[in-house]
């Protein structure tokens, strides 16, 4: 029997490799004999990294560089030889979670962290680079990404401008002519679900401003000073991608991949699912089992265990979910691919518990499972 186990990260709990074990486990239990699968997956956001380096039995780097706020942060990508791709977490570098919520400041974070890890990749030799970008906090258009990369950035007495989102209302010039030449040469793939466009009531700083700490006033602020910066980049490149769907992700981080990089974005579970050889370990399958921290209706928007079930079924394998809880809709995932869903809790508990004591249930809850399939199998 040849068991798939593809589940994503139960975030404050385990990673994506924790959860695969722990399921593992709690199937060898039951079925000592079954070849048992573990492919760790992600949807593009925080966890992506961990994952496709364990997939992909890859290497992580660390690099120290400049975080969201200008402080030093040690920062890790991946490194997939063979194939010469560089995976770059956004939120390694320039992320929220290096930011206390106090000290959030949308107009003042910058992106040139994220710019520093995408020039190590380069020096590595990548020709492919996959950037994951969800959990940023900033709202700078990847503007301080670029200079990290040689764009410089004028104002109208030709000086550098400030890093952040609100200072590139002061742009008046934009010099490309020590942007590194080595973007023209490399595959970006942009790995997000985030289709909102660069400016406006659906745009960067409307939508996602304020959870990084952006007010109401500076949020127009913010989106003045990102159109200001998208027309300039227009001017310069001889195209406008601000209005794109994905060009909002991230701050803005999507406009100035596009724009600069010719990046193509792609679900972030459909590039994880890639790189790791999802489709090749499905293949022949018996059962699939993956699974996240919160199983409901937002799971269509392109989470990990959708994006598994649909590996899943062009192979006619069925899919099980085990997931710490089953919220509202999940049923519609029904119609999609899966199964059959299951929770972890075995009876009343806080949700500290069941993030502490979530590899007990999932092991237990895995042997469940089993034993369950057994009997369906035997009343046939």
């Amino acid at each position: 029997m040849k068991i798939v186990i593809a589940p994503d990260s139960f975030k404050d709990s385990l990673d994506a490799a924790g959860v695969a074990s722990a399921i593992a486990a709690g199937l060898a239990e039951v079925w000592p004999q079954a070849e048992l699968i573990e492919c760790p997956m992600a949807d593009g956001g925080e966890g992506t990294l961990e994952a496709i380096v364990a997939a992909s039995q890859g290497e992580q780097r660390r690099q120290v560089v400049r975080g969201p706020l200008g402080a030093p942060v040690e920062a890790t990508w991946g490194w997939l030889a063979q194939s010469r791709t560089a995976v770059i977490e956004m939120a390694q570098a320039s992320g929220i979670q290096l930011v206390p919520g106090a000290c959030r400041d949308a107009c003042r974070s910058s992106t040139w962290g994220t710019g520093e890890l995408i020039a190590a990749a380069l020096a590595a030799g990548a020709r492919r680079i996959v950037l994951a970008i969800g959990g940023s906090a900033t709202n700078d258009g990847g503007s301080g990404m670029l200079r990290a990369l040689g764009l410089r950035l004028l104002d109208a007495a030709g000086q550098p401008l400030a890093e952040g989102g609100l200072a590139l209302a002061q742009l008046a010039h934009i010099d490309a002519s020590d942007l590194d030449p080595r973007l023209g040469e490399v595959q970006v793939d942009v790995a997000a679900d985030v289709d909102n466009p660069l400016c406006g009531v659906n745009g960067a700083s409307a939508i996602f401003g304020p959870q990084k700490g952006a007010s109401p006033e500076q949020v127009q602020a913010l989106d003045q000073a990102l159109g200001h910066f998208a027309e300039h980049c227009a001017g310069l490149l001889g195209k406008d991608v601000r209005n794109e769907p994905g060009s909002g992700a991230a701050g803005g981080m999507g406009f100035a991949a596009k724009a600069f990089m010719g990046a193509q974005f792609r679900p972030g579970v459909e590039v994880v699912a890639e790189l790791a050889g999802l489709d090749a370990l499905v293949q022949g399958a018996d059962l699939v089992i993956t699974g996240e921290g919160r199983f409901d209706a937002q799971t269509l928007r392109g989470k990990t265990p959708l994006g598994v079930a649909r590996v899943a079924k062009r192979h006619g394998v069925p899919v099980l979910v085990l997931a710490g809880t089953l919220g509202a809709g999940y049923e519609q995932l029904y119609a999609h691919g899966i199964d059959a869903a299951f929770a972890l809790a075995n009876g009343p508990m806080t949700l500290e518990q069941a993030c502490a004591e979530a590899g007990a249930l999932l092991k237990a809850r895995a042997g469940d499972l089993a034993r369950l399939w057994q009997v369906a199998h035997l009343a046939r």
